[in-house]
C-alpha cells in the first residue's frame, strides 16, 4: 500500500515491531508531520492486529473531511493503491488536482503543540537532560517537529524510531545530514538509511561524508567509494582507521586512475 512515498519511520512501521502506544499515537493521527505520511500510517493501521489501534485508525480516517481528502487524493504524487483504498470507502479524488499543502489532514487532540517546554523549564535544564525524560512517544514527536538541537541529539537515541523519526522529518536539511553521516556516535542503521536514501545520494558532500565514516557499515561505503574524487581517495587510502577492504578499494582506483592519465 502507497509504496510510491517512503520515510524511515514509515519502513520501520511496515516491517513491524513498533510498540502499542506509538502505533496508538499514529493511529489518532498525532504522528507524522505530512499528509502522505500520516495517510499511509493511518491506512496501515487499519489493519492493526490489536483492535483498539485498529478502530482508532478507523476513526480518525472517518473524521477527515471528505473533500479535504478528495482534493488530497488528486494530488499527481498519491499512489493508486491509496486511491483505490479510499474508492472502496466512497471517496474518490476530486476531478481536477488541486494545490494542497502537505501538511497533515487531521490534528489529534493532544498535538505536538503542547509538548512545547515552558521557556522556565528550558533555563533550568539542559535539552537532553529533558529529552531523557520524555517517553518514545513524546521523543518521536520532537524528533519530527522540534528544534535542530533536538534532532541532531535525538539522531543519537537508543531506539531505532526516535533516530527513524528525525531523518523522516520535514525540517531536516541536507546539512543536516552530511552532519549526521559524519558521526561517530550515531548507530549503523542511521547511516545505512542514509546511505540507502536515493534523494541523499544526489548530493556529492553527504556520499562523501558517509564514505570516509569509519563506522559506516562496509556494504555501504563500498558502495559508494567509486563516486569519490581523488582528494578523498586519498584520504581513505592513508587513514588507518577506515576498513582495510575500503582502503584497498580506494588503492585500486587510484592506481586505475594512474593508468588512464598515462
Amino acid at each position: 500500500m502507497d509504496a510510491i512515498y517512503r520515510t524511515p519511520l514509515l519502513d520501520l512501521f511496515r516491517r513491524g515491531g513498533v510498540s502499542d502506544d506509538v502505533r496508538m499515537l499514529a493511529a489518532r493521527g498525532a504522528l507524522a508531520p505530512r499528509a502522505h505520511e500520516q495517510l499511509a500510517l493511518l491506512v496501515l493501521l487499519t489493519g492493526d492486529e490489536d483492535e483498539g489501534i485498529s478502530m482508532a485508525a478507523n476513526e480518525t480516517l472517518g473524521r477527515i473531511q471528505a473533500d479535504v481528502l478528495a482534493r488530497f487524493l488528486a494530488r499527481h504524487d498519491v499512489s493508486e493503491d491509496l486511491r483505490d483504498f479510499f474508492r472502496q470507502r466512497g471517496i474518490a479524488p476530486a476531478e481536477a488536482a488541486a494545490e494542497v499543502a502537505d501538511q497533515p489532514l487531521i490534528a489529534e487532540g493532544e498535538g505536538p503543540g503542547e509538548e512545547q517546554p515552558q521557556k522556565q523549564e528550558e533555563d533550568k535544564e539542559a535539552t537532553a537532560q529533558r529529552l531523557g525524560k520524555l517517553t518514545v512517544a513524546e521523543r518521536i514527536k520532537h524528533a519530527m517537529l522540534g528544534t535542530r538541537e533536538e534532532r541532531f541529539i535525538l539522531i543519537r537515541d537508543v531506539n531505532r524510531l526516535v533516530a527513524a523519526a528525525v531523518l523522516s522529518s520535514p525540517k531536516v536539511s541536507e546539512a543536516d545530514v552530511e552532519a549526521f553521516a559524519k558521526m561517530a556516535n550515531v548507530s549503523e542503521d542511521v547511516l545505512r538509511t542514509i546511505g540507502h536514501s536515493r534523494a541523499w545520494m544526489k548530493h556529492y558532500p553527504v556520499v562523501a561524508s558517509l564514505t570516509l565514516n569509519p563506522k559506516t557499515p562496509i556494504a555501504v561505503s563500498l558502495g559508494l567509494i567509486g563516486r569519490l574524487v581523488e582528494r578523498d581517495l586519498k584520504s581513505i587510502m592513508r587513514d588507518r582507521n577506515m576498513p582495510e577492504p575500503l582502503r584497498a578499494a580506494a588503492r585500486r582506483l587510484l592506481a586505475n586512475s594512474e593508468t588512464r592519465k598515462s
